[in-house]
């Protein structure tokens, strides 16, 4: 049995960060959490704006860029580039202070930004990085080349991602081309899943739903897979979907901290404030991406 479209929500456009703008899906009061999942955000921002210093706490977040470039720099030391394509994949655990800042002179930073919960055994697990550069990124497609997907976390088409998760995910990036037939991707049975289009048009899940750019899809848990085709006779339609393993556990969040317990946040509130228990390099570290700023205001 494959999955039908529970639930079609246009993602509207907001104002995140400095001057960035962001369509939120997942995240929002139409959707709030969907277990494991706590956001998931479209964004599109330019230099000088994006997203400066700020602490996470109890969840991981993946960035991919589909153009542009963004820098990402923390309070360890670590600093890099997320080119067009890539990912990175950053558990937050116990604790870590950064900035997202798109690259001068790189265009519009266009990409997706997923938070994945943490079980309450990894919440508080030093940070970690995972990053694949977009060449690296594992792909496949039918035999008649009509549907193609880039294998972010998890496996299609008998292809496996390299990509670890603590929260078992899966997050694959397909690309349907004009006309293409009807496609079935495995989902695991009990998993939580959504899809969620970036551009084009096209007919999804069991009940074959219409829809278009922009829209969030709530898909039903029943059922080991999800079917799509792309409905234009022009255009490609592009979409993630999404999908991972319910934690089934308490989600108390507030803001960048996302525990099990109001007696956490507090926790994780007074740690950060004070510096300690993770936060400990924040006490005197300013990201340079700030510090330009400043400059050249």
């Amino acid at each position: 049995m494959t999955r039908y479209v529970e639930k079609k929500i246009l993602s509207a456009e907001q104002s995140e960060g400095v001057g960035a703008r962001v369509r939120r899906s997942i995240g929002t009061s139409k959707v709030r959490n969907f277990d494991p999942f706590l956001m998931l955000d479209e964004f599109r921002v330019s230099a000088p704006a994006g997203f400066p210093d700020h602490p996470h706490r109890g969840f991981e977040t993946v960035t991919y860029m589909i153009t542009g470039a963004t820098e990402h720099e923390d309070f360890t030391g670590r600093r890099g580039v997320i080119n067009p394509g890539d990912l990175q994949w950053m558990t937050a655990g116990r604790g870590i202070v950064h900035c997202e800042m798109p690259v001068e002179n790189s265009g519009e930073g266009h990409g997706l930004q997923l938070w994945v919960n943490l079980s309450k055994k990894y919440k508080m697990v030093e940070p970690n990085y995972q990053e694949l550069l977009d060449k690296d990124i594992p792909r496949a497609a039918t035999p008649d080349g009509l549907v193609h997907v880039k294998i972010i976390a998890g496996e299609s088409m008998s292809v496996k991602s390299p990509v670890y998760t603590r929260t078992p995910t899966m997050y694959l990036d397909f690309t349907l081309k004009p006309n293409s037939p009807v496609f079935t991707q495995a989902i695991p049975q009990g998993w939580n899943a959504f899809a969620y289009v970036l551009s084009g048009q096209g007919e999804f899940g069991s009940k074959k739903a219409s829809v278009d750019a922009h829209h969030v899809l709530i898909l039903s848990q029943d059922g080991d897979g999800f079917d799509f085709r792309n409905t234009s006779d022009k255009h490609d339609c592009r979409f993630v979907l999404i999908a991972g393993q319910p934690l089934n556990e308490p989600i108390v969040q507030h803001g960048p901290f996302v525990m099990n317990t109001s007696e956490e946040i507090q926790q994780a509130m007074e740690d950060y404030q004070s510096c300690k228990n993770g936060f400990e390099h924040a006490r005197h570290w300013q990201s340079q991406g700030i510090e330009r700023s400043l400059a050249r205001h």
